[in-house]
């Protein structure tokens, strides 16, 4: 494994163990996320991917090693305070409020911010995601399930996060809409925001990713940039479907 110098990652992980009650998901997961990347972590069914995700963003409790944030141990956060050191999480499937419109999804997704700039903030996404801003008033769970994606991704950014988690993107979306997801989380990325993404689409993921980390039964097996991975034989053989 190549070094990671902490103070050269936004997030830094070192031999992080993590699970539920007895089990151990996590069995000393390292990986590092810099300020300008995009980076992917894939790997099979019950690798430990989500895990990793939510135990970054305190939903789960690490039992053993470190999770730094911009310099700042955040592991065994709880996921507000994890929220206010600026990171943001889409979790897997649909998480919004779907009788509500989709401005009032917006509004609720700025619940930890006190300023004047909230209005300002919604106003500049509805404008910056077309498909929203035509379907303001509209209940959310009318949208396709690619511009509820879409919705998840917008309010996870009224918080102006330094660091996005994303659980699973294209899950359940048309191939249309996967490229659209996928060139808005570029965007989000070009804009700023490190993005650290799991993703059972692996060929796609590493296709946008800077690098990438595979996780084997809890445990680091390859690491890499994005397109080194979709080289390395043995990756494609056994994670990218030959």
């Amino acid at each position: 494994m190549a070094d990671r110098p902490a103070g050269a990652a936004l997030l830094h992980l070192e031999d992080v163990h993590a699970g539920y009650g007895e089990i151990e998901v996590l069995r000393g997961v390292s990986a590092d996320v810099r300020a300008d990347e995009i980076v992917s972590i894939i790997g099979a069914n019950g690798a430990g991917k989500s895990t990793l995700l939510r135990t970054v963003f305190g939903m789960v409790k690490p039992s053993r090693g470190s999770i730094r944030l911009a310099g700042e141990e955040i592991g065994g956060e709880n996921p507000v305070a994890v929220l206010r050191r600026g990171c943001s999480y889409v979790p897997q499937g649909r998480c919004n409020f779907p009788a509500m419109s989709v401005e009032e999804n917006l509004e609720m997704g700025a619940y930890t911010r006190a300023d004047v700039r909230v209005r300002r903030d919604i106003e500049e996404l509805l404008e910056r995601f077309p498909a929203l801003g035509a379907k303001r008033r509209e209940p959310a769970g009318t949208l396709s399930g690619g511009q509820q994606q879409i919705l998840e991704i917008a309010i996870s950014l009224l918080l102006h996060p330094k660091l996005l988690l994303i659980d699973e993107p294209s899950l359940g979306l048309d191939p249309r809409m996967v490229e659209i997801v996928f060139s808005t989380i570029v965007a989000i990325n070009q804009t700023g925001t490190a993005v650290l993404m799991v993703e059972q689409n692996a060929k796609q993921a590493l296709a946008i990713s800077h690098r990438g980390f595979v996780l084997e039964l809890g445990r680091n097996r390859f690491e890499g940039t994005g397109q080194a991975l979709l080289d390395n034989p043995d990756v494609r053989a056994h994670y990218l479907g030959g």
